[in-house]
């Protein structure tokens, strides 16, 4: 079996708009995927995609294997969480949970009762009267117990708070222990998702523009640092990726690993991810 989703050569309109445009990308389980893009980049069509929610219009998608188009058996290995609701606003908390247990064989209803009493969420409520936050939290905890090999969080954390937030990356975490699958989070909260993703996804006006390990990512660029028309000078002839300036000061993002030496007056230090991801998407590009 091949264990991945595998996307080739997609594409997807919404009218006059390319919202995917020859897109191809390989997500791998074991694994936590970090989809990043800015607003309108494709993340959520490429989600939406992959679950079958929407059809492209040239290009495939399988999952182990198996087109993934109308086909329940492959379908049923994934869930995908996003804004959406999709239960009947009238259904309780509680009743959501046990109705979904119906339909996923690995789901862990005792373990959706803990997350729930962990985030105190309450079983009672109706769905459509949770607020935004706790509708996050209704929907993560659905997800983590759904133990699908394949599992797809779009915006997980749209408003919840920084201690549930931080409470959803520890039980992310503990699942994926437990259960190792693919993960893939897809979000706009760059330096609060870095700390648990393993590779990352860059999306920018919907082409690829990065697919890598992140740790590979960030060895192989460097920030220079130091007076402008120092660093200017140093970054002549370079794959320079973007630069930031404040004064007389200038950083510039290469593409390259930082060198043992350097003229004096410049410093060079590792980029973190958010940064890479600004100049990425600014027309950059780590290929």
């Amino acid at each position: 079996m091949e264990n991945k989703i595998q996307v080739t050569d997609v594409c997807k309109h919404y009218g006059n708009t390319l919202a995917l445009d020859h897109v191809s990308v390989t997500l791998e389980q074991p694994c936590i995927y970090g989809l990043l893009g800015r607003n309108g980049a494709g993340k959520s069509t490429l989600l939406n995609l992959i679950s079958n929610r929407v059809y492209p219009d040239a290009g495939t998608v399988t999952i182990d294997g198996q087109d993934c188009r109308d086909n329940d058996q492959a379908l049923g290995k994934l869930f995908l969480t996003s804004e959406k609701n999709l239960y009947p606003e009238s259904m309780r908390v509680g009743d959501a949970i046990r109705w979904t247990a119906s339909f996923y064989s690995d789901f862990d209803q005792p373990y959706a009762l803990s997350l729930a009493e962990a985030y105190e969420l309450p079983l009672k409520k109706k769905i459509k009267s949770l607020s935004t936050g706790y509708g996050s939290i209704f929907k993560l905890v659905v997800a983590l117990a759904a133990n699908t090999p394949y599992l797809l969080l779009d915006e997980p954390v749209l408003g919840l708070d920084a201690h549930h937030r931080q409470l959803f990356y520890r039980q992310l975490l503990e699942s994926y222990n437990k259960n190792p699958r693919c993960i893939v989070i897809s979000t706009h909260l760059i330096e609060e998702v870095a700390r648990v993703i393993e590779r990352v996804v860059i999306l920018n006006e919907g082409r690829l523009v990065c697919h890598e390990a992140c740790d590979e990512l960030l060895q192989r660029c460097c920030c220079i640092t130091g007076p402008a028309e120092a660093v200017d000078r140093f970054a002549a002839g370079r794959k320079v990726l973007g630069y930031d300036a404040l004064g007389g000061l200038k950083a510039c993002y290469l593409l390259e690993p930082a060198p043992a030496e350097l003229p004096a007056g410049l410093q060079a230090s590792t980029p973190d991810l958010q940064q890479l991801f600004i100049n990425l998407t600014n027309g950059g590009t780590a290929k």
